[in-house]
């Protein structure tokens, strides 16, 4: 299947996870990406890993990102080096890089100056917190930016500590913004045949992972976020919605009538809150009566309880019972590649379906530098 972005030209000066995120969802669905990376150590990213794993002399997190991409290792400070990147920009299509604000003005590779180079070329950028106010300089860290952006204050239970999320949401949602711009940009382009500057900032984006919460702050008097005592999911819905413990294990209740909740569980307490404001004014004790009637029964006793009524909940499942499940098997969602070294990642594919066929990649992430010859000779540096 020939995929939507073959022949687009990406050339990747970003590290770390946003911006190389965005050159992986673009590379998997065909485009042709270059990591500039310095020479011998590489991009930053090659060195952070998570349970200090590594494989081919790069962090397991650094492969997970960069899969399907090509490495040209290039010293920019070096005037040679620098004039074979702008033959490189002359004939790219899109430039990403997450410098901070005024790095890229020093070396010579500002958008002012790629432009001239490339009226053609969509030019994006990733900071942490935008280019202009009190913050610009500041570091971009996805914890750094969970916390500032208020997101910490969304998750766990009332008397908790502000609670980050477990993953790197605000690199993933910021690579996953600035590939739109990026697409966006690209059909008009051909419709204009002009380039296009794409901006997005961690924050900003991790501001936007919140539109529905911080929409209701401010709507709402702006009001304190009170998270409910325990089990909590979101801070802003009303009984029933949360985790609950159960006689074996976990059970997640999503939102609906506490009434008909309380009639397929057998809780008669819970008939008294004919008032749907006290869903959410009253959370805290409905969620105990809940409680205290769902821990009585195991997991899947309660599943074949409220399943038939129309009630939704579900399994909480750990990784293992997850990767188990005929459910996750059938996606077929990972692939395994094999490395130079002869080691192997055991990774996740594409999301995207195009014309119902997964997008498989079997290209491992490369070494510093690992396509130099071919890609000067390719593109005539």
């Amino acid at each position: 299947m020939k995929r939507p972005l073959e022949g687009i030209l990406v050339l990747e000066f970003a590290q770390f996870m946003a911006g190389p995120s965005a050159g992986l969802k673009l590379a998997d669905l065909g485009a042709r990406v270059i990591k500039i990376e310095r020479p011998n150590t590489g991009e930053a990213g090659r060195q952070i890993a998570l349970k200090n794993l590594f494989l081919d002399g790069s962090s397991l997190v650094f492969h997970t990102v960069n899969r399907n991409k090509d490495s040209y290792a290039a010293n920019l400070k070096d005037p040679e080096d620098l004039e074979r990147v702008k033959k490189l920009i002359a004939q790219a299509d899109v430039m990403t890089h997450n410098f901070r604000p005024g790095v890229m003005e020093k070396i010579g590779l500002d958008y002012k100056t790629a432009q001239a180079i490339n009226s053609k070329l969509i030019y994006a950028t990733v900071t942490g917190y935008g280019t202009i106010g009190p913050w610009a300089k500041k570091p971009g860290q996805d914890l750094l930016v969970q916390a500032m952006s208020g997101f910490v204050n969304l998750t766990g239970n009332h008397d908790d500590d502000p609670t980050p999320i477990g993953a790197a949401v605000s690199d993933i949602i910021t690579g996953t913004h600035l590939a739109q711009g990026i697409l966006a940009s690209l059909v008009r382009r051909a419709k204009t045949n002009k380039g296009a500057l794409v901006e997005v900032s961690l924050l900003e984006s991790t501001l936007d992972l919140q539109f529905e919460v911080i929409t209701t702050y401010l709507n709402d008097g702006n009001k304190p976020i009170k998270r409910a005592k325990k089990g909590a999911a979101n801070p802003y819905l009303g009984a029933p919605y949360g985790i609950y413990q159960t006689k074996d294990s976990y059970i997640s209740i999503a939102m609906g009538s506490v009434l008909k909740l309380g009639e397929v569980i057998d809780a008669p307490k819970l008939l008294n809150y004919t008032d749907t404001d006290t869903w959410f004014t009253k959370r805290d004790e409905i969620m105990d009566i809940v409680r205290d009637k769902i821990i009585t029964k195991t997991t899947n006793e309660w599943l074949h309880i409220l399943r038939p009524e129309g009630i939704w909940c579900s399994n909480v499942f750990d990784y293992k019972r997850l990767l188990d499940h005929e459910a996750y098997q059938v996606l077929q969602i990972d692939q395994k590649l094999s490395l130079l070294s002869g080691e192997e990642v055991h990774t996740l594919r594409c999301p995207i379906r195009m014309n119902d066929e997964r997008l498989f990649s079997s290209k491992p992430a490369p070494r510093v530098g690992q396509h130099n010859k071919a890609i000067i000779k390719e593109f005539n540096l």
